[in-house]
C-alpha cells in the first residue's frame, strides 16, 4: 500500500460520502427535526452514523454483488419502507393541521424513555427500510471503493467520517434554528416540509417497487 495515497483516498471517500448523504431525504429530515427539538439527538446521530459505517463496510467488502443478485430483497424493503414513509408523512401532516392535538412543540423539555425509544425505532426504520441507503452505500460506494484497489478500505473510512461529520453537524447544528422555530407558524412550516418529503419519497418508493 502506497502511504502517499492515504490522504487523497480518505479525502475522496469523505467527499463522495458527503455528496450522497447531504441531499434532503427522509433520514435527514428526521435528524433535523430531532435536532431542533433537542430530543434524543445523540442516539439518533449515533444510529445514522453507525448504520452508514456498517453499510459502507459491507459495500467495500463486496456485498453489493450479493444484493444485486437478490432483487426480491430490495422489493420487500421498498414496500415496507414506502408504507412506513407514507405513515410518518401522514403523522407530520396531521401535526401541521392540528399542532395542539399532538402536543408537539419546540418548548418540549427533554425526552422521556418512551420518547427516546420511539425516536430510536423511527430512526432505525428510516435508515434500514430505505432502499436508497443500500444503493448509495453498499452498491455505489462499494463500486467506487473497488477502483481504489489496496486503498479501498481507506476510501471507505473517509466515507464513514463524512457520514459522521454530516449527521453530527445536522443533529447538533439544528439547534441554531430554535430561535426561528420558537414561533408556532415556523414549526408548522418545518412539519409541512417533513410531511411533503416523507409522502413524496414514500410514494416514489412504492411506485418504483411495483
Amino acid at each position: 500500500m502506497n502511504s502517499s495515497g492515504l490522504l487523497p483516498a480518505v479525502a475522496a471517500g469523505f467527499g463522495t460520502g458527503l455528496s450522497l448523504i447531504v441531499a434532503i431525504g427522509a433520514q435527514n429530515a428526521f435528524v433535523l427535526r430531532q435536532g431542533v427539538r433537542g430530543q434524543a439527538v445523540l442516539p439518533v446521530v449515533a444510529i445514522c452514523a453507525a448504520s452508514d459505517a456498517v453499510l459502507i463496510a459491507l459495500g467495500v467488502a463486496g456485498l453489493g454483488a450479493v444484493v444485486t443478485a437478490w432483487p426480491a430483497a430490495m422489493t420487500v424493503v421498498g414496500l415496507a419502507g414506502g408504507a412506513f414513509l407514507l405513515a410518518y408523512g401522514a403523522m407530520a401532516g396531521r401535526r401541521v393541521l392540528r399542532p395542539a392535538a399532538e402536543g408537539e412543540g419546540l418548548q418540549t423539555k427533554g425526552a422521556g424513555t418512551r420518547s427516546v425509544r420511539a425516536a430510536v425505532l423511527t430512526c432505525l426504520a428510516l435508515t434500514w427500510l430505505n432502499p436508497h441507503v443500500y444503493l448509495d452505500t453498499v452498491l455505489l460506494l462499494g463500486s467506487v471503493s473497488a477502483q481504489r484497489g489496496d486503498l479501498r478500505w481507506v476510501f471507505g473510512i473517509g466515507a464513514m467520517l463524512g457520514s459522521l461529520v454530516w449527521f453530527t453537524a445536522l443533529g447538533y447544528g439544528a439547534k441554531l434554528l430554535s430561535g426561528v422555530l420558537a414561533r408556532p407558524t415556523a414549526w408548522r412550516v418545518l412539519d409541512g416540509v417533513v410531511a411533503v418529503t416523507m409522502l413524496a419519497l414514500g410514494g416514489m418508493l412504492l411506485l418504483r417497487t411495483f
